[in-house]
C-alpha cells in the first residue's frame, strides 16, 4: 500500500509504498477516508514533541477518518506503530476507534478532531467548567482557538473573550459568541489596559494557546485585577508565541490564579479519546467545522510545510 514514511528527526515524509498493516487482537483494520496534517501530527513526525517516540521509520500522521472492515464509520486515533494515518490503511486499537455521526463527513471529522479536542478536555477536564462562567482564550483566531470559542459557548460559558492577531477572524468570532476581542498587534500599553478591563469584569477560565510574551501579559493583567476568592483556572495548551516565560512570583502570590497544562501527559489517554469521541458527537449542534482544502496522499510532499493552519489541510488517499 501506499503511505507517508518518515525516515529521520526533520525529515519530511516521503510517499512511498511499504507493507500492508496486520491488526493484532484488539485491533482493528481503518480503511482511512481522510487525516488532518495538524501541528501534532507535525511535531511528532519532527521529533520536536514531546510525545514522540524517536523511533523510525515509521508512517506519519495520528488520526483519522475511514471504515472498518464490517462497513462502520470510525475516527481513529494514534494508530499502533509503525502505523500511522497519513495511509491508505492502518491498525488501530478498537478503544481507540470511535463511532462517527452520520451528519459529519469524514473530512470534517479528521479536520475538527484534533484542534477541537483540544479545548473540550482543558474545559471539561482540567477545568471543568461550570455553565454562566466566562472563559478568555488567547490565541483564539487559530483553528484549535476559533473552535474553541463555539465549544466553550456550546458548553455553557456566559461569555467568552477572545485574543488574536487576524483582525477579520476576530471580527468573525465576534459573531459566533465572543463577546469582547482584543487584538494582540496592537501597542502593548493599550493591550495591558483592555486586559485589565476584562479581568476587572471577572474572568473565571484563561485557556492559553500561545504562552510567550501574551501569557505574561495575561497573567500580570489578572493579578493586578484582582479576584473574589475564585481561583482563575489558567490551562495552558499550546506554545505558538514560545516556549518560556519570565513570570514575577508575586504573581502568583497577590492572587488566586491555578496554573495547570493540558494534553497527552497531563490527562490520560482513554480520557482525551473519550473527549475527542464527546466533541464529535457534539459537532453537528455545535456548529463545529473549519475551512479545509482537501489534498491527495500523493501530494503530501509538496504540502508538508505549507502554512495553512492547524487541520486545514486534510489528505485524501488516492
Amino acid at each position: 500500500m501506499k503511505a507517508a514514511l518518515v525516515h529521520a528527526a526533520g525529515q519530511s515524509p516521503t510517499y512511498a509504498d511499504c507493507a500492508e498493516p496486520a491488526p493484532q487482537e484488539g485491533e482493528a483494520l481503518v480503511h482511512i477516508n481522510a487525516s488532518a496534517l495538524s501541528q501534532l501530527a507535525r511535531g511528532r513526525a519532527s521529533g520536536r514533541h514531546y510525545s514522540a517516540s524517536g523511533q523510525f521509520p515509521f508512517i506519519a500522521g495520528i488520526d483519522g477518518a475511514g471504515r472498518l472492515e464490517d462497513g462502520r464509520r470510525v475516527y481513529f486515533v494514534l494508530p499502533t506503530p509503525p502505523g500511522g494515518s497519513f495511509a491508505e490503511r492502518t491498525a488501530v486499537p478498537l478503544a481507540r476507534c470511535l463511532p462517527l455521526p452520520e451528519a459529519l463527513d469524514d473530512a470534517m471529522a479528521a479536520a475538527i478532531a484534533n484542534p477541537g479536542m483540544s479545548s473540550w478536555a482543558a474545559l471539561t477536564l482540567r477545568a471543568r467548567l461550570v455553565a454562566g462562567e466566562t472563559v478568555f482564550i488567547n490565541g483564539a483566531t487559530g483553528a484549535a482557538g476559533q473552535l474553541a470559542v463555539r465549544i466553550a459557548r456550546h458548553l455553557g460559558a456566559r461569555k467568552v473573550i477572545a485574543t488574536g492577531r487576524n483582525p477579520a477572524v476576530l471580527t468573525s468570532l465576534a459573531a459566533e459568541g465572543a463577546g469582547v476581542t482584543i487584538s494582540l498587534t496592537q501597542p502593548e500599553e493599550a493591550l495591558q489596559k483592555q486586559l485589565m478591563e476584562v479581568f476587572s469584569g471577572g474572568v473565571d477560565i484563561v485557556l492559553d494557546y500561545l504562552w510567550g510574551r501574551s501569557a505574561e501579559l495575561v497573567l500580570t493583567a489578572a493579578a493586578r485585577a484582582g479576584a473574589d476568592g475564585a481561583p482563575l483556572r489558567y490551562v495552558e495548551i499550546g506554545s505558538v508565541s514560545g516556549g518560556e516565560i519570565t513570570l514575577p512570583g508575586a504573581v502568583l502570590r497577590s492572587t488566586a490564579i491555578v496554573l495547570m497544562g493540558s494534553g497527552i501527559g497531563s490527562i490520560p489517554l482513554d480520557q482525551l479519546v473519550t473527549a475527542t469521541g464527546e466533541m464529535l458527537a457534539a459537532a453537528p449542534a455545535a456548529g463545529l467545522s473549519l475551512d479545509l482544502q482537501r489534498v491527495p496522499l500523493s501530494q503530501i510532499e509538496t504540502v508538508w510545510n505549507s502554512d495553512t493552519g492547524d487541520g486545514r489541510i486534510v489528505f485524501i488517499p488516492d
